[in-house]
C-alpha cells in the first residue's frame, strides 16, 4: 500500500509541469501581437528559452515591420501575412514573459543566448482576449538586426 502511494504521488508530481506548459492551441494565433523593449530577464534552458521584455512606455509599430524580409522554415507559416496584420497588445503590461522555441530550434537558426539589456522585437500569440498573464509565444524573433522564424527549424 506504501508502494502504491508513493508512485502516485510521484506520478502526479510528473505530471504538474506538464499543466503548467502551453501548447500553441492557447494562444490566439488570428491576432499576431507585436512587442520591443529590452531583455530583463533571460532563462536559456529546456523545454524552450524564454524572456522577460520590458517595454518602452510608448510603444509603437516599427514603420519597416509590414516589409521586413523573413526566413524560410521547414513548417509552412505565412508570415507575410503576420506581418501585415500585426497589432499592439491593447493591455497596458511594461513587462511580458516571451516564450521562445526549444534550445535545439534556436541552435538550428544559430541564435546566440540573449543577455539581460538586449534590445529585441518579438511577433507572436498571447491569449484569446488578452486574457491571463503578459505572455506572448513567439513567432519571429528581431534581435541584433536579424530575424529568426521559430515555429519550425530553417528550411
Amino acid at each position: 500500500m506504501l508502494h502504491r502511494r508513493m508512485f502516485m504521488a510521484g506520478s502526479i508530481g510528473l505530471a504538474l509541469p506538464v499543466w503548467a506548459h502551453h501548447g500553441w492551441s492557447s494562444f490566439d494565433q488570428e491576432r499576431p501581437l507585436y512587442v520591443e523593449g529590452r531583455a530583463t530577464k533571460v532563462s536559456w534552458r529546456n523545454p524552450h528559452g524564454e524572456l522577460e521584455i520590458e517595454l518602452p512606455e510608448n510603444l509603437v509599430l516599427p514603420p519597416d515591420l509590414k516589409q521586413r524580409a523573413l526566413p524560410r522554415q521547414s513548417a509552412t507559416v505565412d508570415g507575410a501575412a503576420l506581418l501585415t496584420k500585426a497589432q499592439l497588445p491593447t493591455r497596458r503590461d511594461r513587462k511580458w514573459q516571451v516564450e521562445l522555441a526549444p534550445l535545439t530550434r534556436l541552435q538550428a537558426w544559430g541564435v546566440e543566448e540573449i543577455k539581460p539589456g538586449t534590445p529585441v522585437g518579438v511577433l507572436g500569440f498571447t491569449f484569446t482576449g488578452e486574457k491571463g498573464d503578459a505572455v506572448l509565444r513567439a513567432e519571429y524573433l528581431f534581435v541584433h538586426g536579424k530575424t529568426y522564424g521559430l515555429r519550425s527549424s530553417p528550411a
